[in-house]
C-alpha cells in the first residue's frame, strides 16, 4: 500500500513520516488552503526527504506550467493538479516540462475517473471538500472499473483507514486532516499510526 502524508510544514514532520514508513509527503502551495507553505519551506522539505521518498507539490490554482516551474525549483519529484480548474492539456504542460503528474478530483465532479485517461501518472478521489477531513461514501465507487494507480483520500484517519481500504482497494491512500492535532498542524504519533494502519490494511 502506497501511503502519501499531505499538507507537511516541517522536516520534523517529514522525518517522522518517513521513519514510519511513508512512500510520499506533499507540500501545499494555495492562497485557499490553512496547510500552505512559502517556496522556501517546500524546498527545505525536500531536500530533507533527499530522495529516500516521493516529494509532491500539491496546487490548485497555479497554471500548469507555472506549477511544475515551482516544483522544479522546489526539488519535487510530483506536481499535483488538484480540482476542477485544470483540464487534460494542463496535464500535457505540466508533464512536458519534465515532471510527474498526478491529477486530483472528486468522483462527484468528475466524469473521467479512469486511471491516465488525462495522462495522469496517478489519480487521486478525494472527498468534494479537500481538507475539510470530511469522510464521503465509498459507495460511489462500486461497479467503477478503477484500476491502476490510484489513491483513496478524504476524511481518512488512523482509525477508518484499515476500513477504508478493505472497502475500496485503492493502489494507495492519502491523509492530511486526519494526522492532525490541529488545522494544519501535524501530529506526529498520528503520522506514525496512519502510516502503520495503512500498511496493514
Amino acid at each position: 500500500m502506497y501511503v502519501k502524508i499531505c499538507g507537511l510544514s516541517t522536516t520534523e514532520s517529514a522525518r517522522v513520516a518517513l521513519d514510519a514508513g511513508a512512500d510520499a509527503v506533499g507540500v501545499v502551495m494555495s492562497r485557499r488552503s490553512r496547510r500552505t507553505v512559502s517556496a522556501d519551506v517546500a524546498r527545505e522539505i525536500a531536500g530533507f526527504v533527499g530522495g529516500a521518498a516521493d516529494v509532491v507539490l500539491v496546487v490548485d490554482e497555479l497554471p500548469a506550467t507555472e506549477a511544475a516551474a515551482v516544483a522544479g525549483g522546489i526539488g519535487a519529484d510530483v506536481v499535483q493538479l488538484h480540482g476542477a480548474g485544470y483540464r487534460p492539456d494542463d496535464v500535457a504542460a505540466a508533464a512536458g516540462a519534465g515532471l510527474r503528474v498526478w491529477r486530483a478530483t472528486s468522483v462527484t465532479s468528475a466524469d473521467e475517473v479512469d486511471v491516465g485517461s488525462w495522462g495522469e501518472e496517478a489519480l487521486l478521489l478525494d472527498s468534494p471538500d479537500p481538507g475539510s477531513g470530511r469522510r464521503w461514501d465509498f459507495a460511489v465507487l462500486e461497479g467503477r472499473p478503477l484500476r491502476g494507480r490510484w489513491m483513496l483520500a478524504g476524511g481518512l484517519d488512523p482509525e477508518n483507514v484499515a476500513e477504508a481500504v478493505a472497502s475500496a482497494r485503492p493502489w494507495g491512500v492519502d491523509v492530511s486532516s486526519g494526522v492532525e492535532s490541529a488545522p494544519g498542524v501535524k501530529d506526529l504519533d498520528r503520522i506514525r499510526a496512519f502510516v502503520a494502519a495503512a500498511k496493514r490494511g
